[in-house]
């Protein structure tokens, strides 16, 4: 963690609250409100930096306080003590870590996740299944929405594809990390010689990307309507709410049905192909970075991948950052903290690396 990007930040904390706490400042309220919206984005972070240097402060005294007693019960209250400030210490510290790294604009955007059944057959569409209610539940510990656009079953309870939509502030910076080949080992239900085997899902994520950013041309693209298929209640093959657009100049073609509404698949279906129109745009701009939505899924190739879940030990691990952890049916709940925290500031030690190497 960087202590000088703390310290700077608290100092500019503390200014922003003197700013705030300034009665003539109401005579400006554009000034206010950036001012305001400034502070609201450093609050977590400024007082978890508070705690944390309070901590050190308490740590100090209980430890002080362990090595100077000679009353083994007032040793054991402050063996207790330390053990419980060290583990919250370590808590903030990852989590300082983490917020303290240089954002991409991006990361405050709503996110679209693209979910594919991969190499495995049907072994992949069960998997797609469980990868899409991990990614789920994680968006749903971390406070935010989602909700399905597009789904393509299969008669297994699985997926061949699924296009999901997380909503909420930072949605964007949250599952950046997810994108990539997720490899699954296991035994099949179905396998009757206890063979393990290895199947993928490969997963996309784009960030969202507003009308206003991206204006798509209507005469570029053709609308389709039709009837609904699979769950969805009594309006399904009766009305013809789902839509299905297709963008004329690229052939990309979104599908969204979730909805019983034409109106709203048609508005969560543009969000889906603004989103890769954006992407295939950035690919185009800069070929030296690779383009967003392939560099993640690659071709789904067992060996392309970014993280293993290995059902017989138990085990997840995390390629990019070479993270092993041996809680797989956490993570598969959506507790995928650790490993995304851990990619994240892999990826900003190697930005910071490449930045030095430029300027030597």
């Amino acid at each position: 963690m960087d202590l000088t990007k703390l310290e700077a930040l608290l100092d500019e904390y503390a200014k922003l609250e003197k700013e705030l706490a300034d009665p003539t400042r109401t005579r400006d309220p554009v000034k206010l409100t950036k001012l305001a919206k400034r502070k609201s984005e450093l609050t977590d972070v400024a007082l978890s930096g508070k705690r944390l240097l309070a901590l050190g402060r308490d740590l100090r005294e209980a430890e002080g306080l362990l090595r100077e007693s000679d009353d083994p019960e007032l040793k054991k209250l402050a063996q207790e003590e330390v053990s419980a400030l060290k583990g919250e210490r370590t808590k903030l510290e990852s989590y300082l870590a983490s917020a303290l790294v240089a954002k991409d604009p991006r990361d405050e955007k709503n996110a679209i996740l693209e979910i594919r059944a991969g190499a495995g057959g049907d072994e992949a569409s069960l998997f797609a299944a469980e990868i899409l209610r991990m990614e789920m539940r994680f968006a749903e510990r971390k406070g935010l929405t989602a909700e399905i656009v597009s789904e393509n079953r299969t008669g297994l309870a699985g997926y061949k594809e699924v296009v999901a939509r997380i909503i909420g502030k930072g949605a964007y910076g949250v599952f950046r990390y997810e994108g990539g080949v997720h490899r699954v080992q296991r035994i099949p239900d179905t396998e009757k010689s206890g063979r393990i085997h290895t199947s993928t899902v490969t997963v996309a994520v784009l960030p969202e990307v507003s009308e206003t950013e991206l204006t798509i041309n209507p005469s570029d693209i053709r609308i389709d309507t039709m009837t609904s298929g699979g769950h969805g209640g009594q309006s399904v093959n009766t009305t013809y709410s789902a839509v299905r657009i297709v963008h004329l100049p690229t052939g990309l073609i979104v599908q969204s049905q979730d909805e019983r509404s034409q109106l709203q698949n048609k508005e969560k279906a543009m969000r889906v192909l603004r989103a890769r129109l954006a992407a295939r745009a950035e690919e185009e701009r800069s070929s030296k970075e690779g383009n967003l939505r392939k560099s993640q899924v690659g071709s789904a190739e067992r060996a392309e991948k970014i993280r293993t879940y290995n059902f017989p030990q138990n085990r997840v691990t995390d390629h990019r950052v070479k993270l092993t952890t041996h809680n797989l049916s956490a993570v598969l709940d959506g507790e995928l903290d650790e490993l995304t925290n851990a990619v994240r500031l892999g990826d900003q030690a190697a930005l910071e690396e490449r930045k030095a190497v430029r300027d030597q």
